[in-house]
Formats: C-alpha cells, sequence, structure tokens
C-alpha cells in the first residue's frame, strides 16, 4: 500500500482506506507485464528485432519510473508511514532494472546467441545429419549407436531428434 487515509467516526469504529499503487496508477501492472513479456520475448528473438525489443524495454522502464514517482507524489501518507515509500522505491528500482537490461539488449543483443534451430516451426533434418546420411528412426536408435568405445561419451541427440519428428525408435 502507497497511503493509508483514515477518517474518524464519532461513535464508530475509524473507516480507513487504502491506496495502492495500481489504485494510484492503473498502467504500471500493464507496463509491468508488457516488461515481463518482453524480457521472455528476448530468449526467442535475434538480431536487430531483439535490439528493437531493448530499445522498448528502455521506454517501458523509465514509464514504470514515471508512474512510481508520479503516483507517489500525489498522494498523502497518513498512517502508511514509512511503507508508503518502500513500495514505489521498489518499483523505482524494479524500473530501473528493467532499462539496464533493456539498454543492454539494445547494444549488444545481436551478438547472444540465439535458440537453436529445433525451435523453429518449420520441420527440417536434423543439423547433425550428413547430406546423404538416413534420418529415419532405424539410424537413430539403431544397434550401431549403442556401440561405444571404451572412456568415450555416448551422443542420444539423434534419438532425441527422432522423437521430436515423431518417429518411434523402439520399433
Amino acid at each position: 500500500m502507497w497511503a493509508v487515509a483514515v477518517t474518524e467516526r464519532p461513535g464508530l469504529t475509524d473507516l480507513r482506506e487504502t491506496t495502492t499503487g495500481a489504485a494510484a496508477q492503473g498502467w504500471i501492472v500493464a507496463l509491468a507485464l508488457v516488461a515481463l513479456a518482453g524480457a521472455g520475448a528476448l530468449l526467442a528473438t535475434r538480431g536487430g528485432v531483439r535490439r528493437g525489443l531493448g530499445g522498448l524495454l528502455v521506454l517501458v522502464g523509465v514509464g514504470l519510473a514515471v508512474a512510481a514517482v508520479t503516483g507517489r507524489a500525489g498522494l498523502d501518507p497518513g498512517e502508511a508511514g514509512t511503507g508508503s515509500i518502500v513500495w514505489p522505491a521498489a518499483c523505482v528500482a524494479g524500473s530501473a532494472l528493467i532499462v539496464l537490461g533493456g539498454l543492454s539488449a539494445a547494444r549488444r543483443g545481436h551478438h547472444w546467441p540465439a535458440m537453436g534451430s529445433r525451435y523453429e516451426r518449420t520441420k527440417s533434418p536434423s543439423p547433425h545429419a550428413r547430406p546423404g546420411e538416413p534420418t529415419g528412426p532405424s539410424h537413430a536408435a539403431g544397434p550401431e549407436s549403442d556401440v561405444t568405445a571404451p572412456g568415450s561419451r555416448v551422443d542420444t541427440r539423434a534419438a532425441w531428434d527422432a522423437l521430436d519428428r515423431g518417429d518411434d525408435p523402439t520399433t
């Protein structure tokens, strides 16, 4: 809560009215949800789109800070005391983190690694398959994939790729 107004009523209990950040500035919640969605979208984008999304996050973070400051500036803390400063300050600190993350994505986001091609929508052969090499279930789970040299690591990516394609490696 950002403010508490107490109205004294003779012969009755006092009437307490609390004001939250969302009640003071309704768009704080909307901007926070946009920032959350934008942070998730940074993982799924690459290149120029990621840099543009970083710029959008900078604007959202600045908007959140402005909303917190202007929302708190117009309220009398009443009986909320120091609690009326803690939550707006936390909102400003969170918006500063959003701005820093957005600036980082806008400046260096095109150099960050992107999600692998397995998360793209198109059905393409495995990126590990060589041209002319069969990609069916018999190759993915064949007896030659179970035989490994002593001390070497078993590579199960082909079996998982077969499952992703919908092939049944047990047949």
